[in-house]
């Protein structure tokens, strides 16, 4: 009991003093030369604590005990080594450990927000078009138009895509650009034969997939800054997962309550979007000249 006692102390308190001294003031600042000096210092102290301990110490309290086994200096040193490192390498463990915990739920809450952000992001888009959309309805029934069936079957297809299918980030492109049609054919309802559009598919958008509401805010945007007589041309080229969407419309502004500006809200909506979607799969150019609006956009798909 006197012996197990008297050999084990040293080491107990060279631990604690490792664990509750140097690690912390020393390891975990970097101080990594200062930290191994002391923890080799302590070693040697610790064995020649045991030393003294039996030597002296015990010899003196218990003169009459006779110990059957005893170490010498380079053997203690050897198992101070064996316990410092052990405990040296636990603590660490368990540092690094909780570390990788705390990297990971701030992972997990950093995706928690950019979702929610996204999703609150995803509401903002188009607020206004319903509300147009219903009163150009409203006005060809007033006049009995035969286009507002058309008008109206146009808006349910758009608003069923937009409600029920865009749930998540990313949507099948087929559909994406299904929408755009559906948009421009209300677009065109709407403003009769002033809208002169162009939109071309270069490539196969089979199977790729995209965020949803990215190229509508160009779109409804080149219908905006207009002429009286609108001319706007769309491409959406697509080779192997690169996508490049090119917009070009002329200046002007149609008579529409609610002019366009490029540093808008719909803007700020999409790049935040792209850059939460694709932070380093994007580029976007927006082009001004003295007649018309240019935009660019290139994506590449493959993480999509």
């Amino acid at each position: 009991m006197i012996y197990t006692a008297a050999f084990h102390l040293p080491l107990v308190i060279a631990v604690y003093i490792n664990l509750g001294l140097l690690i912390p003031i020393l390891l975990r600042k970097g101080r990594y030369v200062i930290y191994l000096l002391s923890l080799v210092a302590l070693m040697g102290v610790a064995a020649g604590l045991n030393i003294f301990l039996f030597n002296v110490v015990i010899d003196y309290l218990v003169p009459s005990y006779f110990f059957v086994a005893y170490y010498n200096f380079p053997e203690l040193l050897l198992f101070a080594i064996i316990h410092l490192g052990l405990t040296t390498l636990i603590k660490l463990s368990r540092g690094w450990f909780r570390l990788l915990e705390s990297e990971n739920q701030l992972i997990r809450l950093q995706n928690e927000k950019s979702d929610t952000e996204l999703k609150f992001l995803k509401t903002q888009v188009n607020p206004h078009f319903l509300f147009n959309s219903l009163n150009s309805i409203y006005s060809l029934s007033l006049k009995k138009d035969n286009q507002a069936p058309a008008a109206i079957l146009k808006l349910a297809e758009v608003m069923r895509y937009m409600i029920y299918e865009t749930d998540g980030d990313f949507v099948l492109l087929e559909n994406e650009i299904n929408y755009l049609k559906n948009y421009i054919a209300l677009q065109q309802l709407r403003n009769g034969g002033n809208v002169n559009v162009t939109f071309e598919i270069k490539g196969d958008p089979a199977q790729q997939q995209v965020a949803p509401f990215i190229f509508i805010v160009f779109v409804e945007n080149a219908f905006k800054h207009g002429k009286a007589f609108i001319k706007i041309e769309i491409e959406i080229n697509l080779n192997d997962h690169l996508l490049l969407l090119n917009v070009t419309n002329d200046k002007g502004m149609l008579d529409d309550p609610e002019p366009f500006d490029f540093k808008g809200l719909g803007l700020d909506n999409v790049k935040k979007r792209l850059e939460l979607l694709y932070p380093k799969d994007h580029r976007l150019l927006i082009r001004e000249e003295t007649d018309l609006y240019h935009v660019q956009l290139r994506i590449d798909l493959l993480n999509s």
